[in-house]
């Protein structure tokens, strides 16, 4: 953390660990006056350096801040290993930690605007049907 900032004080509540997904798990409180909150990067730093922990194994999420400011409540884990960290968390968040590639596919509209093109024929005609129409004369 940077040493102008305001200090930062986490406390973590309802501590598991959880043998049977490699990890540990927490929820974790923070106190941040002055500031309105705490980056994901700085929190999995401080709780790397409380647990004795490779920052890149800890996963924070569901972060809110309560009303009024400086307080704000979330969740943390932290996998044992790399292995562990990939089998058990879901796909988006491997993506926000950089372990897996995020998959980039058209929007939803184009998806479903496609299907429906290529409900209309038959054959081997779909293939043609589901490109989006050329814009020409």
């Amino acid at each position: 953390m940077a040493d102008s900032a305001p200090p930062v004080t986490l406390r973590t509540r309802k501590f598991i660990t959880n043998r049977l997904l490699a990890r540990r798990q927490f929820v974790v409180d923070i106190l941040h006056p002055s500031r309105p909150n705490v980056s994901r990067a700085d929190l999995a730093e401080k709780l790397a350096a409380m647990y004795k922990a490779d920052k890149n194994r800890v996963v924070t999420f569901g972060l809110r801040t309560h009303f009024g400011g400086g307080r704000s409540t979330g969740f943390a884990l932290i996998y044992d290993d790399e292995a562990s960290q990939k089998k058990f968390e879901p796909h988006y968040r491997l993506v926000r930690s950089g372990l897996a590639p995020k998959i980039e596919k058209p929007s939803r509209k184009l998806r479903k605007e496609r299907k429906n093109r290529a409900k209309k024929v038959r054959g081997t005609q779909k293939a043609k049907a589901a490109e989006p129409p050329k814009k020409g004369k």
